[in-house]
């Protein structure tokens, strides 16, 4: 069996990377995905969903050097589910309302900032045709 998700969408902090006792580097950062649609009333409802996102090897060394808070990037990897429930994580927010990420662990990781976008001077992987909404206020990060 397999699968796969691909997750467009901004960097929400800057990355952290480490290395395993082995020596194998992981980073992860955060990266929100919104979406804004009209409700049954004709009220204006603005989605956000989290993605915990971590890297490993080479690609983890490029993300961490390029990826950059508010960064525009393209994620495909494979979902991680909590070991302790089988679905997200699943917390409460500092304003007593719940709340959810995802994990995923990428398999690739686009770049879709353009040069000079939020001070970045990496590679573009690729271009993006899809309208980005702004990040939610920090409290709102999960991690």
């Amino acid at each position: 069996m397999f699968h796969t998700i691909i997750v467009v969408g901004n960097v929400g902090k800057d990355p952290e990377m480490r290395y395993t006792p082995s020596g194998q580097a992981v980073t992860s950062f955060s990266v929100a995905t919104s979406r804004q649609y009209a409700g049954g009333n004709g009220e204006q409802v603005k989605e956000t969903i989290w993605f915990r996102i971590s890297t490993w090897g080479k690609t983890a060394e490029v993300c961490n050097q390029y990826v950059k808070k508010g960064s525009k990037v393209l994620i495909e990897g494979r979902l991680n589910p909590d070991k302790t429930t089988g679905g997200p994580r699943v917390w409460t927010k500092q304003d007593g309302t719940a709340a959810s990420s995802f994990e995923v662990t990428a398999t690739t990781v686009r770049f879709l900032s353009s040069r000079g976008e939020n001070g970045e001077s990496g590679p573009v992987a690729g271009g993006s045709g899809m309208g980005m909404t702004e990040l939610p206020p920090e409290d709102d990060i999960p991690f």
